[in-house]
């Protein structure tokens, strides 16, 4: 009988009596227990962290479909991160899997553990000790003319007159538009480079928009993820905040510390010719 449930893996970890005892006490994104499986053969230098999860759900086509429903994306999400972070909780050295990362049965997983263990292994080294942080850049200039440039409070012109004042009002709104952007850009540069210099790495995503984007005021115009030492976390937050402050039309979100969701898993070298 085909077993209607997928193996859904939530990452690659080294197996420890921590990360085993953590693992005990999870639950998954459809509710299910959360366990480590071990490759097929060799030592269990590694393991993934899996649950069941309904074919129904988690197949190819019915998630295409879920991926549409921003409700149970979001569910998923947290709760696919709910797992990491436990396990990350516990000391264990781990690399995150992306969302929905699927297996038909236990036994392929095995085998996509025997087969990318080296690749596991390096990056699980590279990434022990250390965190990512999120730095969100929002540009807001204000590009309301003053009342002086608008004639507020005064008599407006009429005719001819008032169509020059208005083109001239847009003139001086762009070029101030324009010259809050430029140095916005500016310190966004500036700010970047001062991220490099506290980091190891540095992964730039695209800029967010609409809801994406949060709550907050502006245009989000960097939205980069950073690898930074566990024990620099505070000194790189302090530094991005105090290169961003005081120059106007600039914000800064500095987010985290996370899982190393963005460095987790680089392309896999192609073999050699």
């Amino acid at each position: 009988m085909t077993d209607p449930n997928l193996v859904y893996t939530y990452a690659v970890l080294r197996r420890t009596p921590e990360a085993t005892a953590a693992v005990t006490h999870l639950r998954g994104v459809a509710g299910e227990p959360v366990h480590l499986v071990d490759p097929a053969e060799g030592t269990p230098q590694l393991s993934f962290a899996v649950g069941h999860v309904p074919a129904a759900d988690y197949d190819e086509t019915p998630l295409k479909a879920h991926l549409d429903d921003l409700d149970w994306l979001e569910s998923t999400v947290r709760s696919h991160h709910a797992v990491v972070a436990a396990l990350v909780g516990c000391g264990a050295a781990v690399l995150p899997l992306r969302l929905a990362t699927v297996y038909h049965d236990e036994d392929r997983a095995r085998q996509a553990l025997d087969t990318r263990r080296d690749y596991f292994l390096s990056l699980l080294h590279r990434l022990t000790g250390h965190v990512e942080l999120g730095v969100k850049i929002y540009a807001t200039p204000d590009i309301t003319p003053p009342e002086a440039d608008t004639g507020a409070g005064q008599e407006q012109p009429t005719g001819l007159g008032a169509g020059r004042a208005y083109l001239s009002i847009r003139r001086r709104r762009q070029r101030r538009n324009e010259e809050a952007w430029r140095r916005v850009a500016q310190a966004a540069a500036h700010l970047t480079e001062t991220a490099a210099t506290l980091a190891v790495d540095r992964v730039a995503h695209s800029p967010q928009r609409g809801s994406l984007a949060g709550p907050g005021p502006g245009t989000n115009v960097g939205n980069d993820a950073y690898l930074v030492p566990a024990g620099r976390v505070d000194a790189f937050r302090t530094g991005i905040l105090a290169a961003a402050e005081g120059v106007p039309g600039l914000r800064v979100e500095v987010t985290g510390p996370w899982a190393p969701y963005s460095f987790a898993l680089q392309p896999e070298p192609e073999p050699a010719a």
